[in-house]
């Protein structure tokens, strides 16, 4: 696992390759995909093969870490070639502490993980 620090300023959330075990759900069909990276805020896949799924289009993608299996409701952001862009939606809060763990774990910097959380929760004032 690393830690890609891109220099586009406009991403907020930094991306963690990550390799585990994911498929994408998607009215009833489930196709295994490679995960690429995931952030706070959404995820990058490979597929070998199409996706069903279109842009604005909502899925589930599904992330097995050990004996947990996250379930991620998701929405197609973009598509490029074989890489599918998607958007994190109202993530459970079981997937939302594992995620959480798995963003701290390996950013290995409390202050950028503390900046990335401040960004994801907007300020209520």
């Amino acid at each position: 696992m690393t830690v890609n620090d891109t220099s586009d300023e406009r991403r907020r959330f930094t991306r963690i390759h990550f390799d585990a075990q994911t498929e994408v759900c998607y009215q009833g069909e489930q196709r295994a995909v490679q995960l690429v990276d995931i952030s706070f805020n959404g995820m990058l896949v490979q597929s070998e093969s199409p996706l069903p799924v279109t842009q604005g289009e909502t899925a589930e993608v599904q992330i097995h870490l050990g004996d947990n299996l996250l379930k991620i409701p998701v929405e197609l952001a973009h598509c490029h070639n074989d890489h599918y862009g998607f958007r994190m939606e109202n993530l459970d809060i079981d997937s939302a502490t594992h995620l959480h763990r798995l963003v701290e774990l390996n950013l290995g910097d409390e202050k950028l993980f503390e900046r990335e959380l401040e960004h994801l929760i907007p300020n209520s004032h």
